[in-house]
């Protein structure tokens, strides 16, 4: 993968929860081809992310990187927020 400086993955999500201090979590939504029916469907997994500023809503469309262990279940954090809920 030439276009990215690091081999961490990205994701986007949209936030489902943010009751947690400093964490969010975040469901990711990836369409996959069916590999019999060939008809797409989509597998969601829910995600826990690091929020720093505590400022993230429910509904926030959020750019996810893969990172370090932060925590027993965290493993990615927020890079930036694409669209925030009005």
């Amino acid at each position: 993968m030439p276009d990215r400086p690091n081999r961490r993955k990205v994701r986007e999500g949209t936030v489902v929860s943010n009751a947690m201090d400093k964490t969010v979590s975040v469901a990711v939504i990836d369409r996959v081809r069916h590999r019999r029916y060939d008809k797409t469907v989509q597998r969601t997994t829910k995600v826990f992310a690091h929020d720093p500023d505590n400022d993230l809503k429910v509904g926030d469309r959020v750019r996810l990187q893969e990172t370090r262990p932060l925590s027993k279940l965290k493993r990615w954090r927020v890079v930036e927020v694409i669209e925030r809920v009005r």
